[in-house]
């Protein structure tokens, strides 16, 4: 496997760093997408805002049971405790 660059390697390294705040962020924006759409595609968003949440360290029951229910609004209020 070749080195990595310097720039490499600090890139690498804010992604780490930031990791919490990236999954926020884009379990906020699939919120929104939960609202807008339906069918297969919100299916989708469900699946992806599953592994976002996971990452922010919330249990798999917990997640089961927003997808449940199927309520984007519930999701919101979780993540309100996520921001600091």
């Amino acid at each position: 496997m070749a080195k990595r660059s310097t720039f490499q390697q600090k890139a690498i390294k804010n992604f780490y760093d930031n990791r919490e705040a990236i999954a926020l962020q884009r379990a906020q924006e699939l919120v929104t997408e939960l609202y807008l759409t339906e069918g297969k595609k919100r299916q989708q968003h469900w699946k992806t805002l599953t592994t976002h949440l996971l990452a922010l360290g919330e249990k798999q029951e917990k997640i089961d049971q927003l997808i449940a229910t199927d309520n984007p609004e519930m999701v919101a209020n979780l993540l309100k405790n996520h921001i600091k």
